[in-house]
């Protein structure tokens, strides 16, 4: 079996069975402040100690509310956790150029400050959010790419808005992409649907740099409409397409506890590998996620 990817979080790695499974999707949930974020770097930042090249962060959020993850990479962990450019023009020959560094954070869709579901946006406004998705999925795959040739292993993939039905978000189409398109693709296609006509002239290049994407893991922080851990472990998992399709649930949430409020994770799915039913205890501090005893 291929080697874990953990947290570098001992008790929540421990619930895991020593970590996320590589080449698979997992969805954190939890409500706004749960610690998704911290979480979601914990894990890409573990990539630099575990496969010598630290994760990737894709930031979808598009109504100007970021998620601070860079202040939160500073603060944890002093990573600058620079940004890749959302837009300009994509160098094909810079990709195998090692010495050039590519940033590890990406926002590509602005601060439009507005919704990105069809319901929120009148036909015009959609039809512009359809053009500019078409530039935006070149550009990602040209970071994306560039990251798994230079040896990253770790996607984490944040900013999605809730939604009633995943199929009217802008963010999730574009998600999907990511996912079934370039992460969980073969390395040869997406350099032909990266490099196109230019394919030839880099086949060569792209024969000595190949990677294996059964080793890269995606992690996708969820925001739901439940603050309280007991009622996100009622709802069905089956609902949307992510959960039906991630290998491992993680859910954070509020607990209540001798009169006072805290915070517990619990694993509701991790498909092929035993993982424990503990609901455990964490707390969110200045270096990151702790993660403590059993509730």
């Amino acid at each position: 079996m291929s080697q874990r990817q953990c947290f570098g979080i001992d008790g929540l790695d421990a619930l895991l069975g020593g970590g996320l499974l590589p080449g698979t999707l997992t969805v954190i949930a939890g409500a706004t402040g749960a610690g998704k974020t911290q979480f979601g770097l914990r894990w890409a930042r573990e990539g630099a100690r575990a496969e010598g090249q630290p994760g990737v962060v894709c930031d979808l959020t598009s109504r100007g509310d970021a998620q601070n993850h860079r202040g939160y990479a500073r603060a944890m962990f002093d990573w600058p956790l620079d940004e890749f450019p959302g837009h300009g023009h994509e160098d094909l020959d810079q990709i195998y150029d090692l010495s050039h560094a590519f940033a590890p954070y990406f926002h590509p869709f602005g601060r439009a400050g507005r919704r990105v579901t069809r319901r929120d946006l009148g036909p015009d406004e959609w039809h512009a959010w359809r053009t500019d998705l078409a530039r935006v999925l070149r550009r990602a795959a040209f970071f994306f790419y560039g990251h798994f040739v230079r040896g990253g292993r770790r996607v984490v993939v944040d900013g999605i808005e809730p939604t009633e039905r995943f199929p009217d978000s802008i963010q999730f189409e574009f998600f999907e992409y990511l996912y079934h398109q370039l992460i969980h693709q073969e390395d040869d296609w997406v350099a032909r649907e990266l490099f196109r006509e230019h394919f030839r002239r880099l086949q060569p290049k792209m024969e000595s740099h190949r990677y294996d994407h059964s080793q890269i893991g995606c992690l996708y922080l969820y925001t739901t409409p439940h603050v309280m851990l007991d009622d996100l472990m009622v709802q069905p998992l089956s609902e949307g397409d992510v959960f039906a399709n991630a290998t491992t649930v993680i859910l954070l949430g509020r607990t209540r506890e001798a009169g006072r409020m805290g915070r517990a994770a619990h694993v509701a799915k991790h498909r092929g590998s035993v993982c424990s039913d503990a609901i455990v205890q964490y707390e969110l501090t200045d270096r990151g996620p702790r993660v403590g005893r059993s509730a």
